[in-house]
Formats: C-alpha cells, sequence, structure tokens
C-alpha cells in the first residue's frame, strides 16, 4: 500500500512541473556539464521551458527531458539546434540554448528525439546556413542585374550592389576567423567572378567606372 502511495504521489510530481500544452522533447548529448533537471531552455534570450529529467544511457551518453511552453513550441522544428551553456543569468548552474537554422523544418512531434550539438558545432552550423543564404541572395542580385542591365542600365542598381558588400565589410569585421575564413573561401570567388562579368558589361556602356567602388571593395574583403 504504502509503494502504491509513493508510485502515486511521484506521478503526480512529474505531471505538476510540465504543463498540459507543453512540448516534450528529448535530447540526446554525448555530455552534459553538469546540466540538471529544472535547469532552463533558452532561445534568443528568452526561457522557453525547462529540463525535467536526466538519464545515462548505456552507450555512455545521455538523454535530457526537456518541456517546451506551449507558446512556443511551434519555434521548436527540425531545423533547431540544442547545445549546453552556464546559464546567463546564475553562471552557477547550466542552461540548454536553442537556435534555429533559417529553413522551414517542420515543428518537431511531441516525444521527438534529437541529437544534442556541441555550442561550437552548432553556431558554426547556424553560421553556415546563415552564409549559404547571403550567398545565394548576393549571387541573385548580381544575376538579375546582368539580366536586366542591357535594357535598364540604372546607376542605383550599382549602388544596391556596392551597399550589399559594405554589409558583408561589416559583418565580417565584427564576426571570428571561422567565418572570415568561410568566406574568402566560398563567397569570395564568386562574388569576383560576378563583378568580372558586371564590368564587361558596363564597358559595353562606357560605364567601367562605376565598376571601381565595387572592385575596391572587394579587395578591402581579401584583406581582411
Amino acid at each position: 500500500m504504502l509503494k502504491h502511495i509513493v508510485i502515486l504521489l511521484s506521478l503526480s510530481v512529474i505531471h505538476l512541473g510540465c504543463s498540459a500544452g507543453d512540448l516534450q522533447v528529448k535530447i540526446r548529448f554525448d555530455q552534459i556539464n553538469g546540466l540538471k533537471a529544472e535547469e532552463r531552455v533558452l532561445f534568443e534570450g528568452n526561457e522557453i521551458g525547462h529540463v525535467t529529467d536526466v538519464f545515462y544511457e548505456k552507450d555512455g551518453t545521455y538523454l535530457v527531458d526537456v518541456a517546451i511552453r506551449g507558446d512556443f513550441k511551434n519555434t521548436v522544428t527540425g531545423d533547431s539546434r540544442f547545445f549546453i551553456v552556464n546559464d546567463p543569468s546564475d553562471p552557477g548552474r547550466r542552461a540548454v540554448e536553442m537556435v534555429t537554422l533559417k529553413g522551414e523544418g517542420r515543428p518537431l512531434e511531441d516525444g521527438a528525439v534529437v541529437k544534442g550539438r556541441t555550442r561550437l558545432s552548432a553556431l558554426i552550423e547556424k553560421m553556415e546556413d546563415d552564409l549559404s543564404r547571403a550567398m545565394d541572395h548576393l549571387q541573385k542580385r548580381f544575376e538579375g542585374f546582368s539580366k536586366e542591365l542591357k535594357q535598364v542600365p540604372e546607376d542605383e542598381d550599382v549602388k544596391k550592389l556596392q551597399k550589399d558588400l559594405d554589409q558583408l565589410l561589416d559583418e565580417m569585421k565584427r564576426s571570428g576567423t571561422e567565418f572570415r575564413d568561410r568566406v574568402q573561401r566560398d563567397l569570395v570567388p564568386r562574388l569576383q567572378e560576378e563583378i568580372d562579368r558586371l564590368k564587361e558589361r558596363l564597358k559595353e556602356f562606357g560605364r567601367e567606372k562605376e565598376a571601381e567602388p565595387l572592385q575596391t571593395r572587394m579587395d578591402e574583403i581579401r584583406q581582411i
């Protein structure tokens, strides 16, 4: 009888810690760095849930159960990445932080199991996703400009491209070595090819000087 009461009380405590509208997610980590139940889940500076339990598995990994508040559960998708950090509001505690890639991932189903990341690997993946989108954006801008130039050779279009390169330069100055190396390796060669094509096109109209600021900005990007 006593055992039965203890089980019922335990179940009651578990249900009290989780609201009916919460999304339950299991995150498998190789290391948990002291993470404990009741520590927070964070997304963009907001507390969106909490850790409900931590299990050590036979293969040496850890399964972390988290409850995501109902008003945030649609932000948790297949493009979400989870990693463990020091809680910014209490450095003595840990927290699970979530970042989301800019895809159109489906919201996770209740009870889904996902792989946790290290902070560095998650942020690098997000950076690569952001960079890939930036590259696609600039590529489309250059391609669109090249197609329209013969019909409508607008000086304003060149200025828009200049603005894009200015923003890229500013971002590189603020970013770390990993981001800058990635830009130099993957983005700069593609941009230079488009600028070279643009130079040739402008030359047909006697407007080659308009490409000089673009090339100057590319040279500055290379030197960072």
